[in-house]
Formats: C-alpha cells, structure tokens, sequence
C-alpha cells in the first residue's frame, strides 16, 4: 500500500532523472508541493529509499535551470528539500493558505516533544497522568500548529508570497515566462550518483 504525499524509493529515483533530464535540456522545473517527506521503516530502506533519496536531493542541490515552487497542502522535513524548498533557491516560491510549512506535522511533532517533556518531568520526580499528559500534549500542538502556518512563513520570508490557488497558473506562467530562454549560467554537475 503507498499514502499520497509520501516519497517512496521509486519516486524518488523518477524525480531525480526527470530533474537530470530538465537541467541537461534547460527547462525551468516547476514543483508542486503536498509532501510529507520520504517514506520510512525497514521495507523501505532495503527497497533502497536512503540511495534514491539522496539521489534526488543530490539532483535537486545541484540544479541550474530555473526553479519555482508551489507549496499547496504539506511541506514537511526532506520532502520541502528534495522538492525545491527554500533551501535551494527557488526563483519563486509561494503557497497557498491552506500550505503547512515545518520540520514535521503538529500532531507528530507534539508527541515527540511530549516525549520528552514526560521523561524530564519524571526525572525530577513528578508524577504525570493521562490529565497532565493530554494538558502537555495539546499545549504543545496548539503552539506548533501556529508556526506551520504559512503566514507564519510568510513573516519569516521563508515563501515569497501566499497566493489565492485560483491565481496558481498565472503566477507560475509568470515566473516561466520572466525565465524563458535563459541559458544557465553554470554547467549542471551532479558528481557521482549511485545507481
């Protein structure tokens, strides 16, 4: 079974040659992002998730052609890399309000945070029940859930713009356009990729 918004090994391995593809050929790349990062667990990494991964993010960091991002539903951990967040300077990046940008979701990264918050509360010897527990929890979500707002990233610069989706083809016809024909100034060198 695969989820959508996932990256799975095969995925990866398609992007990473069609970005190759785009930057031996000097098309813009045009990413559309609703990603909750790569796929984890055992299955995966046999299936070879790690070479792909780093197959595709190898491609991506290394990308001449022009690059612009459309950040419409999740945008977590690796995945925002690999998918040309700003880390890799996209010409453009901009998200829709219903975007969610961070290292993880709210619900995940609480339970992580909670973790811990649990173990250091017990190893000064306070006692924590489910009460306190949910109390720690929903305290945790509540703050986190503010700072994947993409308002919240828009504040930071860490998109150029949120844009009402109706605008979505225009926007990117913009940036294409203001694009088009330029050669890039670098040779596209992607060193040793492993196959």
């Amino acid at each position: 079974m695969q989820f959508g918004g996932v990256i799975y090994t095969d995925s990866a391995d398609k992007a990473a040659r069609f970005i190759m593809v785009c930057n031996q050929k000097n098309i813009p790349l045009v990413f559309l992002q609703d990603v909750s990062g790569f796929m984890v667990g055992s299955k995966s990494e046999h299936a070879g998730i790690i070479k792909d991964g780093a197959k595709m993010v190898n491609a991506m960091a290394n990308s001449v052609v022009p690059k612009f991002t459309v950040v419409m539903g999740n945008s977590y951990g690796a995945g925002n890399y690999a998918m040309c967040g700003k880390a890799y300077d996209p010409r453009l990046i901009v998200s829709w309000p219903t975007a969610e940008l961070a290292v993880m979701s709210g619900a995940s990264a609480a339970k992580t945070l909670l973790q811990i918050e649990v173990a250091s509360l017990k190893s000064k010897g306070e006692e924590v029940d489910d009460a306190k527990q949910k109390e720690l929890f929903d305290k945790i979500k509540s703050r986190y859930d503010k700072q994947i707002s993409p308002y919240y990233s828009a504040a930071r610069l860490w998109v150029d713009a949120i844009i009402d989706p109706i605008q979505t083809r225009k926007v990117i016809s913009m940036g294409i356009e203001m694009a088009n024909h330029h050669k890039a100034e670098q040779r596209y060198n992607v060193g040793a990729i492993q196959t």
